[in-house]
């Protein structure tokens, strides 16, 4: 990548000069004669560092450099001073209106190149470092943003089925603290917290005449509604942000003893998350109200999930929950 130079000099050979030590060493080179002129093309171009003479008329460098610096936009680009004064208070004067560097004329070509590439490279690993903070700022805004795209689905999904309305936030909720106590790592927990808002994703794909129903659903339409696990897998898959969140949706009617759906997943074949969330909901479903039973006591939903240790669930995540249900 190349670095743009500007050089800020009133006087013509004091340029050249500088383009005839410049020339062919990589540089793109911007050309100034005044402080005013070089704040106009600093504000426009950017450059990656300003050589810029003292002694000009009108507005010196010093003047020129206190300008840079008071302005945001153009403050943390680098300046190096160039000028015949060579006295101790023209060096803190230099240094005081916020140059990097100082040098003074006539001045060395070799060092002037050194001192420069030194400048060039301090200023490029900045640029990277910010570019790097850029882009991790800009990742995190759009995770957040998919984040609240998924809460939008849950919420959705929610309200079309209202029975089950707050279901999913519970489960969710419950769902991350059981992981927790399972000792679930924190890059893990995003996904467990994900598949749980998006676990009846694929219920999407079956007829409100079988969903909202009111009545007991008859063979044929237990068969669609089996399906849903199936469509979550389908709709998922293809999304390459949410396919590690995909285990729950796909297998949380898995049972330990492999007597399930979809896949007939037995024991530690059915994935840990998966294994996690199958306890909460039900631990949920048995303790709302529904149209067909009124919601079960946590004493009694306890006793049914420690009955189904080994059966419908994992013995030991059953072990965690009756802890975290303490």
């Amino acid at each position: 990548m190349t670095s743009t130079i500007l050089i800020v000099d009133d006087d013509p050979a004091g340029r050249q000069t500088l383009e005839s030590i410049l020339d062919e060493q990589g540089y793109q080179l911007e050309f100034a004669e005044n402080g005013a002129q070089a704040l106009q093309m600093i504000r426009q171009i950017l450059p990656d560092v300003i050589l810029l003479d003292v002694m000009m008329p009108g507005m010196d460098g010093f003047e020129v450099c206190r300008q840079v610096r008071s302005d945001p936009a153009i403050a943390e680009i680098p300046i190096i001073m160039l000028t015949a004064l060579d006295d101790r208070r023209s060096f803190l004067n230099g240094l005081e209106s916020g140059a990097d560097d100082y040098l003074t004329k006539p001045y060395d070509r070799h060092e002037l190149r050194a001192r420069l590439l030194g400048i060039t490279r301090l200023n490029r690993y900045r640029k990277l470092q910010d570019d790097r903070t850029n882009i991790e700022q800009a990742h995190l805004q759009l995770l957040s943003a998919y984040d609240a795209t998924i809460e939008g689905w849950s919420r959705a999904m929610d309200l079309r089925d209202k029975e089950t309305e707050g279901h999913t936030q519970r489960v969710t909720q419950l769902s991350e603290q059981l992981a927790k106590i399972a000792g679930i790592r924190q890059d893990e927990l995003i996904q467990i917290r994900r598949g749980s808002l998006l676990h009846d994703i694929g219920k999407l794909g079956v007829p409100d005449s079988i969903l909202l129903t009111p009545n007991k659903l008859t063979d044929e339409e237990w068969e669609v509604m089996r399906k849903h696990p199936q469509y979550a897998y389908e709709m998922i898959l293809p999304i390459e942000y949410l396919r590690p969140a995909l285990d729950i949706p796909y297998c949380h009617h898995e049972k330990w003893d492999g007597t399930g759906y979809p896949r007939g997943l037995k024991g530690e074949e059915i994935p840990l998350s998966a294994r996690i969330f199958a306890i909460v909901d039900v631990w949920d479903a048995l303790t709302s109200d529904r149209p067909y039973r009124a919601a079960w006591d946590k004493q009694k939903t306890l006793q049914y999930i420690n009955e189904q240790s080994g059966k419908h669930f994992d013995p030991h995540i059953v072990e965690l929950f009756n802890i975290m249900m303490a």
